[in-house]
């Protein structure tokens, strides 16, 4: 069985040679990610591979805990670099290092598989997730106080139709183990369609109120 951090890095290099065959109009494509070309999130990719955790927290405290703001001062810091630069340096930072590392890799796996389905989806690119990643990615989506799978999705039971996986309680909600791991990490709009089952109207309710859904 492959180690968390040995699935991370084989997500890293599949992303690497994904972006190798996109032309430029693809790189300026929109992503999932709302205000976000498929540019910005590989360079929010690559953005912290080098980066200590006492880095940064340092970086977190200068931009006041605001993530979006961490995330823009750093998109215009390595911004500018050709296209074969931002792809030779994700390769080159495949292995799980600094904030990355974090819970034996998982941070470094989830952060880019799930980029990595913003900019799939939108360039109609899909492939089929390996099953391995993704229930690593599911169990940390719900447990990481910072992603919030758990309390995006409180009151209904996700089941995935394609893996042996779900978890939570109340009213079902199916779909594809990538589907229920999106809904998890906020992009619920993104595959609303792809759910079925009696809780996920409850879910579609949450979303757009902003409420949980009914215990």
């Amino acid at each position: 069985m492959s180690t968390v951090r040995a699935l991370a890095q084989q997500e890293r290099v599949e992303l690497a040679d994904l972006l190798d065959t996109l032309t430029p109009q693809q790189w300026d494509t929109p992503s999932l990610c709302a205000g976000w070309t498929v540019r910005d999130v590989v360079t929010h990719t690559i953005t912290y591979l080098d980066q200590t955790r006492s880095g940064l927290f340092i970086d977190m405290v200068r931009s006041r805990w605001n993530v979006d703001r961490l995330n823009a001062r750093a998109l215009d810091r390595i911004g500018a670099q050709s296209l074969d630069q931002t792809v030779g340096q994700m390769r080159r930072g495949a292995e799980p290092s600094g904030a990355g590392a974090l819970y034996d890799g998982r941070v470094a796996l989830i952060e880019c598989l799930i980029h990595q389905q913003d900019i799939r989806r939108p360039l109609g690119v899909l492939r089929t997730v390996p099953q391995d990643r993704l229930r690593v990615s599911l169990n940390f989506a719900r447990m990481s106080p910072v992603i919030g799978g758990a309390r995006r999705t409180r009151g209904v039971q996700l089941v995935a139709t394609d893996m042996n996986w779900s978890a939570g309680h109340g009213p079902a909600v199916l779909g594809t183990a990538e589907a229920l791991l999106l809904v998890m990490t906020g992009r619920f709009e993104a595959v609303a369609d792809e759910l079925h089952g009696d809780g996920a109207p409850s879910l579609r309710q949450f979303h757009a109120s902003g409420h949980r859904p009914p215990s």
